[in-house]
């Protein structure tokens, strides 16, 4: 089994740019794995007007910031761009992450969307969630077949980190595309999920091994993580937010994790 990562989302809400920047140093020096943000153009939690800033241009700041975590959204939204600029910001922001002769440490994290203010506000068209699920199959291919075409090639194979539990349309595209899932499941959501992901791997000709199941830790119990630990999940997310950013969560879980891998 893999071993045992927190990835902490910093949410970019109700918080100065020099205070998020002094966060991500902060995390990265108490030794998590990954540090992310969010995709959307306002709050979603707190003074839905407050402080606010946006995803792709904080995380090429952080990977500029940063020398050892990986860094990524959680999750880009798909409708917000052109699929194949979407490939490019990611394999330049893979090479500004990229130290020495070691690789990039970028996370192409997506899914389709679903905050409903971002795109009103924006002028983006809302859809449906089916329309939204299309639109991001038709972007996958696209976005991979973008990455082997660029000059520069990216540093890596680009992890692609696909969020969302659908089982129609979500979980058969995290089967042909994904090499993480992200979810929000209990263990017994987790447990019916992943029977119907591994179908999907069936169809797909994939091992269900090979997709790094990764969930969040929001209101869970160290008993909920273990059991969760327990059926395969090996990525756990911890969310902070301004205006306090309380790193205390931050360093329990990742307590559990060493706990979790010196066993």
């Amino acid at each position: 089994m893999r071993p045992v990562r927190i990835g902490v989302q910093i949410a970019p809400q109700h918080g100065s740019y020099s205070r998020i920047r002094d966060v991500l140093s902060e995390v990265e020096e108490l030794g998590a794995d990954i540090a992310f943000n969010w995709d959307h153009f306002f709050p979603l939690s707190g003074d839905r007007d407050g402080l606010h800033f946006e995803s792709w241009t904080m995380l090429a700041a952080w990977a500029e910031q940063t020398s050892r975590i990986e860094i990524g959204a959680l999750v880009n939204c798909n409708s917000y761009r052109n699929a194949d600029l979407q490939a490019d910001m990611a394999r330049t922001i893979d090479h500004i992450s990229a130290r020495g002769g070691d690789t990039g440490r970028f996370i192409f994290g997506t899914g389709s969307g679903w905050f409903e203010r971002d795109y009103t506000e924006y002028g983006y068209e809302f859809g449906t969630v089916g329309s939204r699920l299309d639109a991001l199959a038709e972007s996958l291919p696209r976005i991979e077949q973008r990455w082997a075409r660029l000059n520069p090639a990216p540093t890596r194979d680009i992890p692609v980190l696909i969020g969302g539990a659908g089982e129609k349309k979500t979980l058969r595209l995290v089967a042909r595309h994904a090499d993480i899932w992200h979810s929000f499941s209990s263990p017994a959501t987790l447990e019916h999920k992943l029977g119907v992901l591994s179908g999907w791997c069936d169809r797909e000709q994939r091992e269900l091994s090979d997709i790094e199941v990764s969930v969040e830790l929001k209101n869970r119990t160290l008993a909920d993580a273990d059991a969760l630990h327990d059926l395969g999940a090996t990525l756990f997310t911890v969310g902070i937010t301004g205006p306090h950013f309380d790193l205390g969560p931050v360093r329990d879980w990742l307590a559990w994790r060493d706990e979790q891998n010196a066993g």
